[in-house]
């Protein structure tokens, strides 16, 4: 880790590239606004894959109107939870998912980090193949042509990093609310006048509701390994209330819009599909409009993959970290971020056509082994260590948090077999799953039992020894022994 000292009190200006990693982000290098996580987060859930998830409830016999009540709840609740991990990134000022060592030790962390590599990678892959959809309505080549292509630029945006990612998902935010706001005004007044519904009968089926709602939820909830990447540069003191509400607000309104135009567009067009149907849509509105809306929604998802980059590289060299310490230089990131983009290259190109179909089948299953992480981790911030950390102890590998911390292991497994009777899988449907009619509300559970066991356990962490260890900490991060203000 970067060993800086914080003596003057001034705000050092940005670099134009990045050179923080997986480092604690010193004092003198906080900067930025809290309300900017409204647009950030906006931004990176307006992604055609939001979309398709309003897809589910009409293909399955949901009206539009139950489809979009499912999704707007489903969605603030997932939200509520992805949320709180805003606070995290100022108070402690390091990326989302090295913070895990606190909970489940240097080397234990390593198991939900294998779980959100696979989320990003999949993240990734998927958004290179539904840019390339849209690059290929234009000009001609292959997928051998476009995918490198694609992901080569979203490197390059990961590489620069931070800020110019704040920076695009800022102003990509009025556009697309312009673009795509004068789109569903069309589609809502013209589709329910013009078109026939696609299920004849559609209306209200409770265990379709309860699946959509829970889709939604968990959709969500998937951004929480996300959040701190992109709040841990805010100074110290950024209000916590403001910054969850913000974060909040941005990734919730965009799900539950996308989610909803999704619900609209199943429900009227015959065999949407997350491109096509945006142009039909579009289209309604004047003859070509629809190929720009998808332009519009391809440069957001190619700024979103490169988040996705981002966060896989934060994310590998800290699985790395933990088992041969590293020293997170601007190299490192480099090269971490073109390994991540020839990987990404090689599975988008192997895949099958048939990869999209089962798309949402392997986010689910990932985002069984992300809530119980997510549990642990807020329970672990909010309740037991009140946001304060030894941070120099989370990068030493005989730090205080140990290699192998078993109650978050154990809290985090107990969580896991808490799900499994609701998992709701092509290959397997728990007992619960299956009296719901494939509803899978599993990260209820998840939540609740990872959580409680967490709490529990926690009673018997050695706090002064920790406490002593938090001051140590902060006299070696900023030269001063300093006691500062927490969640």
């Amino acid at each position: 880790m970067a060993n800086e000292q914080e003596s003057t009190g001034t705000v050092l200006p940005p670099r134009l590239i990045e050179r923080r990693s997986i480092d604690y982000i010193p004092l003198s290098e906080r900067r930025g606004k809290v309300w900017h996580q409204g647009p950030f987060w906006f931004t990176g859930n307006f992604v055609f894959l939001t979309m398709v998830v309003g897809f589910i409830g009409p293909s399955m016999g949901l009206s539009v109107g139950w489809s979009m009540l499912a999704v707007t709840l489903g969605a603030a609740l997932g939200t509520f939870f992805m949320a709180f991990h805003a606070n995290q990134g100022p108070r402690m000022g390091l990326p989302q998912m090295i913070q895990s060592r606190a909970q489940f030790g240097r080397r234990g962390a390593i198991i939900p980090f294998i779980a959100t590599i696979f989320v990003y990678i999949g993240f990734t892959v998927f958004g290179t193949v539904v840019i390339t959809q849209v690059i290929q309505l234009m000009l001609p080549g292959s997928k051998w042509f476009w995918y490198p292509v694609v992901i080569a630029t979203a490197i390059v945006l990961a590489i620069v990093g931070y800020d110019l990612l704040h920076f695009v998902q800022r102003w990509m935010t009025y556009i697309l609310i312009a673009a795509f706001g004068l789109l569903t005004l069309v589609a809502a007044t013209s589709l329910p006048a013009t078109a026939a519904p696609v299920v004849e009968g559609a209306g209200w089926n409770p265990g379709v509701f309860l699946i959509q709602l829970s889709l939604a939820a968990g959709y969500n909830i998937s951004y929480s390994v996300y959040v701190s990447d992109y709040s841990r540069y805010l100074p110290a003191d950024a209000p916590r209330g403001k910054l969850i509400f913000w974060t909040y607000v941005g990734a919730a309104c965009s799900a539950i819009w996308l989610m909803s135009l999704g619900a609209l567009l199943a429900g009227y067009i015959d065999g949407a599909d997350a491109i096509g149907s945006l142009v039909k849509a579009g289209d309604l509105v004047v003859p070509g409009f629809g190929l720009v809306v998808v332009v519009i929604g391809a440069v957001a998802q190619l700024t979103v993959t490169a988040v996705n980059c981002y966060g896989t590289m934060l994310t590998g060299v800290t699985a790395i970290d933990g088992f041969k310490p590293v020293q997170p230089t601007l190299k490192l990131r480099v090269g971490s971020l073109v390994l991540i983009g020839v990987l990404a290259t090689i599975i988008a190109l192997a895949l099958p056509e048939s990869y999209l179909d089962s798309f949402n089948g392997f986010v689910l299953l990932m985002l069984y082994f992300l809530v119980p992480w997510t549990a642990v981790n807020l329970v672990d911030f909010y309740l037991v260590r009140h946001g304060r950390y030894a941070i120099t102890d989370i990068f030493k590998p005989g730090g205080i948090y140990g290699t192998w911390a078993w109650r978050g292991l154990a809290a985090y497994l107990a969580g896991f077999i808490a799900m499994i009777p609701f998992f709701s899988l092509p290959f397997y449907s728990g007992p619960i799953a299956h009296a719901l009619n494939g509803a899978d509300i599993s990260f209820i559970p998840g939540l609740v039992v990872g959580g409680s066991v967490y709490a529990l356990l926690a009673r018997g962490i050695d706090r002064d020894t920790e406490n002593i260890a938090i001051e140590r900490s902060n006299y070696e991060l900023d030269g001063i022994v300093q006691e500062r203000s927490h969640s």
